[in-house]
């Protein structure tokens, strides 16, 4: 079969081994809500956190940093174990991380210490990074070659429905008793320690239910493409680049969300702006149904330049106007965001054939964008206002419409 929305290489299998893949494609899918759920809360605890344990605003982005940062340093190491393991027992391995890190939370609230919190948020994020190794290469080749884009997308989907539950659900619980206080970390206790509860049900699921392994070395293509090596594949060198652009400005937007509100001046406190972060990722999740509808019409690149000109344009707004406009801009921002992460990992591992799980490692690896523009963006944000600090989105959006427009392409 061909891999991510077109590829020339083909996996032989009959159709019985095609109708096994649902069943796979359902429980993978689980996968993408529970790492959405996960970064969903991140945003929330940063401006918590400002609060709660006295941080400031500049150091509270160590929180992205960590959670970032983890992708960076685990992404190839997943992929290399992955790689001798197959992607099973790397889910599974996600799984326990994911639940540890879960459970250092209680400890964390105990010592209220902010770095304890970090090493937990980095141990969630090492686990979802075998996660994210594996399955959105995973989801690529289950199914038919030419719907490989269109199949992550509506993964992804699910992606974004965990992202906007997290502020929904932490909005009430940490906000909702008025300002923040030391006490209200009980409720951050309280909900990483269900969460960790259920992502070892999770991973649980997946020790008992079989799943096809699809080996690298069963991959076929051209000669050319057999022969090539991962560097000289220039639309997964650009589409490292560009991803690294894209998460920076996504998590860069999303980190001073609150705070944007909160000083917009037109009396949004704490829990109000939560909810309007749930919202925006409401909208985020939206864009990805509708964006994933409208490649069945419109090529993907196309549609991701499009969407990454009106992010350059909304991000100029945030900047520069003021009031209620600015905030449905900034809102508005992760409509045009939705389609943009599973759209260039689908351009990038085009045709890479047994460079697949490599490729993908690399493509994780560049998650750390979103490790480093947050924190500049919090520099900004604090010499001079949080408003001109989204001018480094915009930047990073310009440069993912270029990958849209020019940079995807496969060169033979």
């Amino acid at each position: 079969m061909a891999l991510a929305g077109g590829s020339s290489i083909t996996v032989q299998s009959d159709q019985s081994k095609q109708s096994n893949y649902l069943i796979p494609l359902i429980l993978v899918t689980s996968l993408f809500f529970l790492w959405g759920l996960a970064y969903g809360f991140l945003d929330v605890l940063n401006k918590h956190f400002q609060d709660t344990l006295d941080v400031s605003k500049g150091r509270s982005t160590l929180l992205q940093a960590a959670y970032f940062g983890a992708y960076f340093l685990v992404a190839l190491p997943a992929g290399l174990f992955m790689n001798r393991y197959g992607y099973k027992k790397g889910i599974i391995l996600g799984l326990i991380l994911y639940a540890l890190g879960a459970f250092l939370f209680y400890p964390a609230a105990e010592l209220m210490s902010f770095e304890f919190f970090l090493l937990a948020i980095f141990v969630i994020a090492s686990g979802l990074t075998c996660l994210e190794t594996a399955a959105n290469p995973y989801v690529t080749v289950l199914g038919p070659p030419q719907t490989g884009a269109f199949r992550l997308n509506l993964s992804q989907c699910f992606n974004g429905v965990g992202a906007f539950s997290g502020p929904l659900i932490a909005a009430s619980l940490f906000f909702g008793r008025g300002e923040s206080t030391g006490g209200e970390l009980e409720s951050v206790k309280m909900v990483y320690i269900i969460i960790g509860a259920i992502v070892l049900v999770v991973a649980g699921l997946f020790v008992r239910t079989p799943l096809p392994e699809i080996k690298e070395s069963e991959l076929t293509s051209s000669q050319a493409l057999d022969k090539k090596p991962l560097n000289k594949h220039s639309n997964l060198v650009h589409g490292v680049i560009a991803q690294f652009f894209y998460v920076a400005a996504q998590v860069g937007i999303a980190a001073l969300f609150i705070n944007y509100c909160t000083e917009s001046g037109i009396g949004i406190d704490n829990e109000h702006a939560s909810y309007f972060l749930s919202v925006s990722l409401m909208l985020f999740t939206i864009g990805r149904f509708a964006g994933t509808a409208l490649m069945r019409k419109i090529a993907p690149n196309k549609l991701l330049t499009a969407y990454a000109i009106f992010n350059v344009i909304l991000c100029l707004m945030v900047a520069f106007v003021h009031g209620w406009i600015s905030i449905y801009s900034l809102m508005t921002l992760f409509f045009f965001q939705s389609i943009m992460f599973p759209t260039i990992f689908a351009l990038a591992v085009k045709d890479l054939g047994h460079h697949t799980k490599k490729g993908s490692s690399f493509l994780i690896m560049s998650i750390v964008g979103g490790a480093v523009m947050p924190v500049v963006m919090g520099y900004l944000a604090q010499k001079y206002s949080t408003a001109i600090s989204y001018l480094v989105p915009m930047l990073c959006f310009i440069h993912v419409a270029w990958y849209g427009w020019k940079g995807y392409k496969v060169k033979s």
